[in-house]
């Protein structure tokens, strides 16, 4: 699962949504936690597409750096450093060109060789 993952966290850092995509169950649920809170849910590729390619403006650089990996009973847990520009102002005040560094951490589930899980959390 581990070269799945990485060739899916290579994909987003590149923002190429084709790649990412094909590393995606057709079934795929995407959950995104922000200090325990679910802000974020996607089930199937369809509605993943949508929220990639929407969001895909958001940053003129982001990158994922994996910290740690561990894997344990068909889900695979990964520590993950997320740096990134914002390519435009946000109503919170947050502007264009400003830098966010923050750790967080993903879980991945595989069916069929693809990703059929994906859960992000940041606190």
């Amino acid at each position: 699962m581990r070269a799945l993952i990485d060739r899916y966290i290579g994909a987003y850092n590149r923002i190429d949504v084709d790649a990412m995509l094909a590393t995606m169950h057709r079934e795929v649920i995407f959950e995104n936690f922000a200090a325990g809170t679910l802000t974020v849910r996607t089930v199937g590729i369809d509605e993943l597409r949508h929220l990639a390619e929407s969001s895909r403006h958001l940053f003129s650089s982001r990158r994922q750096t994996v910290t740690g990996f561990s894997e344990a009973a068909g889900t695979a847990h990964v520590q993950v450093l997320f740096e990134g520009i914002f390519a435009i102002d946000l109503p919170n005040g947050v502007r264009a060109g400003q830098h966010i560094a923050m750790n967080g951490r993903s879980e991945f589930r595989e069916r069929d060789g693809l990703l059929i899980y994906i859960a992000d959390h940041s606190d």
